[in-house]
């Protein structure tokens, strides 16, 4: 059965107003102005993530901007220009758990996208279930289809728990950027990448509704057969930017040089086309698209019960894996994503009425540039191969304890160890772990090691042991936990870059928001979490805070009431 239950939809006509360009100045700390909890919780909350998408690009390329763009939350919105995640792992899973739970993976237990068990030493996938498959589509093996591993509840949990008739919706390129924030009660929808499709799983419902099968027997991805990649400026404006087709930017899929001409090297639209369709443009209009279909198909916002439709576009971050965040590709993608952004954020103006919703923008997690061309840079900036590694940490291990397997996987960012071994040989865990700190500290790359007695301390002072606690999870992630030099990768491919540090340029991403009435507007400089959002709408819908979160509320400027819409 489909969750949601049937509520009456309002009749009236919806608004139709844009809103006017002026700007406003920046501000300092202040405290958040109870404004918004005088006015009545907005209509629909529309949660968007750019997977992938460092604050330092958003800021780059602000004078090429559309008008109402990225630029309606930086000239009209209240935006927090010292944004962070607070946990160490930063992937893609582990953000997209944090967002709208308010808690870090130490809780959420989604400490990375994949991980090994522990005990088993059996690989599980983040969103992965198989008491569930995918609707009308092919289900492979640890494929995302539940919120099972998820240990917390959402905003939208809270909100669907005090109302079930609202609704909450999530809609991704990934499956684990549309199954983490639907939490438990909501809805989600991902892209099929061997069909062209988006698919929910049998977790939400037996089902697709009508909306979605006529979404997609229109086959909406086959448009972009043949479509071209085109820069969106003249090359001048790129001077800014590294060129196409540098060595270490990934030839493959729709290759490293604009234009680029999708399915150039097909004969019709198949798998490698539709899953080309996601490291292209054209992957965040297609789940733009979807999320349209989605909004009208559900009618979210019609009445006074809030509703969460929550987007995740996908694209950046494949873009930014291939070919680095420094480079035109990405600079161009950028562009095109703002241009999106502009017509959604126009459409919802006359959908559902400027004065009915409020829009949040958050990202993952953000990027390092990549090594090859940080090197040109003369920075120290390399990539660590975890196999080598693993062979220098048991290689250490059997000259001091004797032969053996000592370590066994490296799980997310962590060393495991054979502890049946361990206590076969007598030893404490604890000794083996100490010992493995001291070998991986000898490591090219290694930076700094942090044991399971480290992370279960009460020590604030060491640098980024903090961060990794809170990526840490006992149940899930491995004993010994390792962080790497400023500016290199765990890797050993040739090419792209990649992301999972507790450096600055990983964990500082935007939240950008927008909805006078309960936000206001204004730069706002003092430094917040991520974790902080969730605790923020719960209170802009005056619902209790997510259980297990660990944000605070945001220190929004003061709230700009408006006019309902008419």
């Amino acid at each position: 059965m489909y969750k949601f239950a049937p509520r009456i939809l309002s009749t009236l006509p919806l608004a139709f107003a844009l809103l006017g360009c002026s700007s406003t100045p920046s501000l300092e700390q202040k405290p958040v102005a109870s404004a918004a909890a005088q006015v009545a919780p907005p209509k629909l909350i529309v949660f968007m993530v750019i997977d992938g998408l460092p604050m330092r690009q958003v800021l780059a390329y602000r004078d090429q901007l559309q008008p109402d763009g990225f630029k309606r939350f930086l000239d009209r919105g209240a935006w927090f220009a010292n944004a962070h995640y607070g946990h160490g792992h930063t992937v893609t899973a582990a953000g997209h758990s944090v967002m709208l739970s308010g808690a870090y993976p130490q809780r959420t237990g989604i400490i990375s996208n994949e991980w090994r068990d522990p005990v088993s030493g059996e690989m599980v996938y983040c969103t992965g279930d198989a008491a569930y498959s995918y609707i009308e589509n092919k289900t492979e093996p640890l494929a995302g289809t539940s919120p099972r591993n998820l240990k917390v509840e959402t905003v939208g949990d809270v909100l669907r728990t005090a109302d079930p008739a609202s609704k909450v919706i999530a809609v991704s390129g990934k499956d684990r950027g549309a199954i983490l924030p639907a939490g438990h009660k909501g809805v989600a929808y991902m892209y099929m990448g061997a069909s062209g499709q988006f698919a929910s799983s049998t977790y939400y419902m037996a089902s697709h509704p009508q909306w979605v099968k006529d979404f997609n027997a229109a086959k909406p991805a086959d448009a972009f057969f043949g479509k071209t990649w085109a820069p969106m400026l003249p090359e001048a404006a790129y001077a800014r930017s590294v060129p196409d087709g540098q060595f270490w930017q990934y030839a493959g899929g729709n290759g490293n040089k604009l234009p680029a001409i999708l399915g150039d090297k097909h004969e019709k639209p198949g798998p490698l086309f539709y899953g080309n369709i996601l490291p292209s443009p054209f992957g965040d209009e297609l789940t733009l698209a979807f999320a349209r279909a989605a909004l009208e198909g559900e009618q979210l916002g019609v009445d006074a019960k809030t509703d969460i439709l929550s987007v995740s576009l996908s694209s950046h971050d494949y873009i930014n894996h291939a070919f680095g965040p420094e480079s035109r590709l990405s600079h161009d993608h950028f562009l095109h994503l703002d241009r999106y952004l502009q017509g959604f954020f126009q459409y919802l103006d006359g959908k559902v009425g400027a004065g009915n919703y409020m829009v949040v923008l958050t990202a993952d997690h953000g990027f390092a540039d990549t090594p090859e061309w940080a090197k040109s840079q003369g920075r120290d900036a390399e990539r660590l191969n975890p196999s080598q590694m693993m062979a220098w940490v048991n290689a250490g291990l059997v000259k001091k304890f004797g032969e053996g397997r000592w370590a066994t996987a490296f799980s997310a960012a962590g060393v495991l160890f054979d502890q049946k071994l361990i206590a076969q040989k007598g030893l404490k865990p604890a000794d083996v772990y100490a010992e493995a700190k001291a070998v991986l500290l000898q490591f090219p790359g290694v930076a700094d090691v942090f044991t399971e007695a480290q992370l279960r301390s009460d020590d604030r002072k060491t640098p980024y042991l903090e961060a990794m606690r809170k990526s840490w999870d006992p149940e899930r992630a491995a004993p010994v936990q390792v962080v790497v030099k400023p500016g290199w990768l765990f890797g050993s491919r040739v090419g792209g870059s990649s992301h999972g540090t507790p450096y600055e340029y990983d964990t500082h991403v935007p939240i950008l928001s927008w909805g006078p009435a309960w936000v206001g507007q204004g730069e706002v400089k003092t430094p917040v979490e991520v974790a902080d959002i969730a605790p923020t709408l719960a209170k802009i819908l005056k619902l209790r805070v997510p259980a297990q979160a660990q944000g605070q509320v945001l220190p929004l400027p003061t709230a700009q009431p408006q006019p309902a819409a008419r």
